[in-house]
């Protein structure tokens, strides 16, 4: 894109003029301003002073939970093809062409409005709140050790808000000081290639004054006020992500008759992943044994995850909805499509060997009537589908119907064919899903990124650097712990012979282990993916009866038997869903996938790879 001269966009220089201004407001109460213009500089010698302030820059530069923040147009960054409500989303309908275009002004993501007083308003006051930390610690009266935790956390913030403004816009104005009336940096936009050299200076920046920190550790810090800061293999991995966007296609094509290719780039990305993946398993952080458990467990309890944000039930403002949208109306929820997986989806799950459903093997066959069985243990421990069982509310052996106009206790349940079970809390009571008065929920953090995530950042940049034994290594320990089976084919591993085939099984991999996490949009961007996809975005039919007095007679109580059942269950739940024949009884199993009315194919224009400013930017 063009560079735009930043003297003539009126909502910068009011942008800049005011990035002083959220520290003076968010540290009001432990600071007493001597100059209405300024900040006083005593605040930089009260430690808790400036915690204070870095406690609000992570409330704004963290990302928050994924699909939770839906605001100021933020909806086209999520969408991918691996939901249904990418299709019917408004802004999905746009992203990918499915129904309209998008329009010049409707990525907001750098700035809504020049307030900046609440999450996503304005990127450019949230990293000031940085540059404010950045530029005034050194000088304080604060000891050297506190100096580098605080240093180091400001930094690490820095660079992660600077990273989220490149991977959509591509080089943007880099504003590295405090601004204020006497000082303004109108320098136009700077190429990628700073920014990325800005964004690895200050992770860099970051690790060396994190290195003595006590929660570098995975079991080190205090769990109830060190959970969610930045240590150095935190900020490592991160700086791999970040090396690995700029060597990945959309910064680094190849063959494209346009730019010239970097092969050093997946080297200094792979080098990068190395030290982090060393760093993160000397400290302590290793795979948790139960795929299934991983967002349930938390703190030091999570041996995987290396970045969170943390959430809570009970404090104040400190909740989210991700249980809410992930149960059914039967247990407390309002189940949203975000957690409703495209076929897409429920496709790139293999089979429990390893192998493609085209290619599955006589140990583990493939059938379309049983779409779920046979197939990789993660498709069991995300997608809740008709007869599966999914604890919830305390129901150990609950089971989870979603046949047409399925009841329960004489209720219709939520008409949607599949759910999510991987944000959820099996054991949280029906009347807790929901929340009042800014508390309640599940409480579950967000994990920002985990060692499964590094893992895959290595493989990738392996493969890509010629070493095809480590990208395996890495892939086969996940699916290993996955529950994945050796089978024929190392894991599935040996039907990737070459680079270009590895590369492809990576992809895959990542959006099987990293299903609903939000990292397919940008698995998609980075690799300039997302203009070859084909087909449609939809969603399965609920399953349907051959006739539908069936459906009656499957709700029914078992009655009085010999069998040991309770007699109040229904005789739905004694169905056995492995059995085909069993489920022929009862009911079709050609199933149907339906987009929304009015969609066409996937037709992803390629200049919205970087979206251009809004122009009141």
């Amino acid at each position: 894109m063009k560079n735009r001269s930043l003297k003539r966009n009126s909502l910068l220089w009011v942008i800049l003029l005011a990035l002083y201004l959220p520290a003076c407001q968010k540290t009001r109460d432990l600071v007493t301003f001597q100059d209405p213009m300024s900040v006083d500089a005593n605040i930089w010698n009260d430690e808790a002073s400036v915690q204070y302030l870095l406690i609000d820059t992570y409330q704004f530069i963290m990302p928050q939970f994924t699909y939770q923040y839906r605001t100021n147009n933020y909806q086209m960054h999520l969408v991918s093809d691996e939901n249904y409500w990418s299709a019917t989303e408004g802004f999905g309908k746009k992203y990918f062409n499915f129904s309209g275009f998008l329009l010049p002004d409707e990525c907001r993501y750098v700035a809504q409005k020049y307030a900046g007083a609440n999450y996503g308003e304005n990127r450019y006051f949230d990293l000031a709140k940085a540059n404010l930390g950045i530029k005034n610690v050194p000088g304080s009266i604060i000891p050297d050790a506190g100096k580098k935790r605080l240093l180091g956390q400001f930094y690490a913030l820095r660079g992660m808000g600077y990273m989220g403004l490149t991977q959509i816009y591509g080089g943007m104005p880099l504003v590295l000081e405090p601004q204020s009336p006497g000082r303004l940096d109108l320098a136009g936009r700077e190429k990628a290639s700073v920014m990325f050299t800005s964004i690895v200076r200050d992770y860099d920046s970051a690790i060396s004054n994190l290195k003595d920190v006590p929660w570098n550790t995975q079991t080190g810090g205090n769990d109830a006020t060190d959970r969610g800061r930045f240590n150095q293999s935190a900020v490592a991995a991160l700086k791999a992500r970040a090396l690995l966007w700029w060597a990945s296609p959309l910064f680094n094509p190849e063959n494209d008759g346009k730019h010239t290719y970097h092969p050093e780039r997946w080297q200094a990305a792979h080098k990068a992943a190395q030290e982090a993946y060393t760093m993160a398993t000397n400290a302590g952080y290793k795979l948790m044994p139960n795929y299934a458990t991983i967002f349930q467990t938390e703190g030091k309890a999570n041996t995987e995850a290396i970045l969170v944000r943390s959430y809570s039930s009970t404090q104040y403002r400190k909740f989210h909805a991700v249980e809410t949208d992930s149960r059914p109306s039967s247990e407390g929820g309002s189940p949203q499509d975000w957690y409703n997986p495209s076929k897409q989806m429920v496709d790139a799950y293999l089979m429990k060997d390893g192998r493609p459903k085209d290619a599955a093997s006589t140990t583990y066959p493939y059938d379309e009537a049983l779409f779920y069985a046979n197939r990789d243990p993660r498709f069991d421990a995300t997608i809740v589908f008709n007869g599966a069982t999914w604890p919830l509310s305390g129901k150990t052996n609950r089971k989870q119907w979603t046949y047409f106009q399925a009841k329960v206790d004489g209720q219709n349940e939520s008409a949607k064919p599949f759910y999510v079970k991987r944000f959820s809390v099996p054991a949280l009571a029906r009347t807790s899903v929901g929340s009042a008065n800014d508390v309640g929920g599940n409480g579950l953090d967000w994990i920002e990124i985990r060692l499964a995530e590094l893992m895959l950042i290595l493989a990738e940049t392996a493969n890509e650097t010629g070493d095809l034994g480590t990208a395996k290594d890495m892939v086969r320990q996940l699916r290993v712990r996955a529950g994945v089976v050796a089978g024929t084919a190392d894991y599935g591993l040996a039907l990737a012979t070459n680079k270009d085939e590895m590369r492809e099984l990576i992809m895959n991999e990542r959006m099987v282990e990293m299903a609903f996490e939000g990292k397919r949009h940008d698995d998609l961007r980075r690799t300039r993916r997302t203009h070859k996809l084909q087909g449609q975005l939809a969603q399965m039919q609920q399953m349907q009866f051959k006739v539908l007095a069936l459906r009656d007679s499957l709700e029914k109580p078992i009655g009085p038997n010999s069998m040991g059942i309770d007699p109040n269950a229904l005789r739905r739940d004694t169905l056995n869903i492995y059995n085909k024949a069993s489920i022929q009884v009862y009911f079709n199993t050609s199933y149907l996938w339906n987009p929304p009315s009015g969609n066409g194919p996937f037709a992803m224009p390629e200049e919205y790879y970087f979206f251009p400013l809004a122009t009141s930017f």
